[in-house]
């Protein structure tokens, strides 16, 4: 049981230790631009660049429906002006949850969004 402490752990039963996967050059771009998707209008981006992989469509279509929302209330609130109060918290929220997306797709986890992610597959991309 005693091992040096400059020698890595080593398993003496069964299988060999195995070092963790390191992400691959594709892998990478892939969430970079999941990642981007939820910069707003950079969600067109995001597909023209990655609509046939599964993962950044994932993240797409939750970015739509955030850039949705956002379009929504910025055309109701410049037709009823005192609502702008409301769709500022509405905003951040948005604001929120787009940050809450970001950190998924770089940790290239396919979470659903709070609140919007049951949206999301509705959308047909």
């Amino acid at each position: 049981m005693d091992q040096p402490l400059d020698q890595p752990f080593v398993s003496t039963g069964g299988a060999p230790a195995q070092q963790p996967a390191t992400p691959s050059q594709g892998s990478r771009k892939n969430t970079f631009v999941a990642a981007m998707s939820y910069f707003g209008p950079l969600v067109v981006v995001s597909y023209v660049l990655a609509k046939k992989d599964s993962f950044v469509m994932f993240h797409i279509r939750q970015a739509a429906v955030l850039f949705c929302i956002e379009v929504a209330l910025w055309v109701l609130t410049s037709f009823f002006w005192p609502l702008w109060l409301f769709w500022q918290l509405i905003n951040l929220g948005i604001f929120v949850l787009a940050i809450i997306g970001i950190v998924h797709a770089v940790q290239s986890e396919e979470t659903e969004l709070p609140l919007v992610g049951h949206l999301a597959v509705h959308i047909p991309l």
